[in-house]
């Protein structure tokens, strides 16, 4: 027998008709061609991208997870305090319990630029955050102009720079971009909002390097430190999507510290220089009612009363084991989806399955 007797042949192309199923089954596993992919439904809130999706940029950065945001007085006037004392405050909590969140809700609650995320892990250094000099990058392109030159074509803009040859050398400023905590600490009319997220998850150095900035609010660039007088003004990137900033003798310090928010899941304990330096509050996880009011301002009012059990059937699961609100959301938009009755109880076993379970 050969082999292409035994092979499995393809399927007629043009089957643009999956098997039944009652719409919940894009995909149906049988090798047959389908259009099915254009029948899906609308994602979740919480999940939309591109123009006006809750995931693309937009002038919070997060207009969803802001506006979806629920919190209690107690959390409310730590904010104040610290808005009040211009002083970080850490964020502790389990995942899931809206720690990031917060962040976005203050910053579109108080009209303030988009949010200057700064995400932590075991590679992070303070400078990541404070900014990037692409020194290869200026290199290269000196090489490209040396190049030009001998061609006898015009190299284009410097910087009036000159390298040991006496050749133009690019504008420095186009090779520096300030981080997001860099760009936290420039002058401006009113305070941005900082998420240093995940902060625990860091080098252990890591939050000793932050004292002296979040205490004196300022730092230098050794690159542009090193200009000539003749050059105190320097045009950098920042971290805003096509930000400019002008650096005047390489040194950035803040007229109003930023209103930083910074997160940790309990993962280890920072030490007690850093913790001076910081206002210090535990997000709980929500109750029954802020749970309801959660999905009503994600699903709407009908997901919380259609979908009352799939609530309390959370509720019972989260005191024997670490759960996520954003798994409750994502169950019971699953509900909504319909499922198939055969499998749906094993869906929801596996949506809601506890965050410290080992294994896949």
């Amino acid at each position: 027998m050969s082999m292409s007797d035994t092979a499995p042949q393809d399927p007629a192309p043009g089957n643009d008709t999956p098997p039944s199923d009652g719409g919940f089954r894009i995909f149906h596993g049988n090798r047959e061609p389908h259009d099915g992919i254009d029948r899906r439904p609308p994602p979740p809130p919480w999940r939309r991208f591109g123009p006006g999706g809750s995931v693309a940029a937009s002038r919070l950065g997060d207009r969803e997870r802001a506006v979806t945001f629920r919190t209690d007085e107690r959390i409310v006037d730590m904010v104040n305090t610290a808005l009040h004392l211009r002083r970080p405050l850490l964020v502790t909590g389990k995942p899931g319990s809206g720690k990031t969140t917060l962040a976005y809700n203050i910053a579109y609650e108080l009209g303030l630029e988009p949010v200057l995320r700064w995400p932590i892990n075991s590679r992070t250094t303070l400078r990541d955050g404070l900014y990037d000099y692409d020194a290869i990058a200026r290199l290269q392109d000196t090489g490209l102009r040396k190049g030009w030159n001998a061609l006898g074509r015009p190299p284009g803009p410097t910087s009036g720079d000159e390298d040991d040859a006496g050749e133009d050398v690019p504008d420095i400023g186009r090779y520096i971009r300030l981080g997001p905590l860099g760009t936290a600490l420039l002058p401006s009319e009113r305070p941005r909002v900082l998420l240093i997220d995940e902060l625990d998850k860091g080098d252990i150095d890591l939050p000793n390097d932050l004292l002296n900035v979040l205490e004196e609010g300022r730092f230098g660039i050794p690159e542009l430190e090193r200009l000539p007088d003749d050059r105190p003004l320097v045009e950098v990137m920042t971290a805003d999507e096509g930000g400019r900033a002008t650096i005047r003798r390489g040194r950035v310090r803040c007229s109003d510290f930023p209103i930083m928010i910074i997160t940790s899941n309990g993962e280890r304990e920072f030490p007690p220089a850093f913790l001076r330096r910081c206002l210090r509050v535990v997000i709980e996880p929500p109750d029954r009612d802020q749970l309801a009011d959660i999905v009503t301002a994600h699903l709407g009012a009908s997901a919380d009363a259609e979908y009352v059990h799939v609530i309390r059937d959370f509720l019972a699961r989260r005191t024997r084991a670490d759960l996520a609100t954003d798994q409750l959301l994502n169950a019971i938009f699953l509900a909504m989806s319909r499922p198939p009755e055969t499998t749906r109880d094993e869906l929801m076993d596996e949506i809601l399955r506890p965050l410290d379970t080992k294994g896949p």
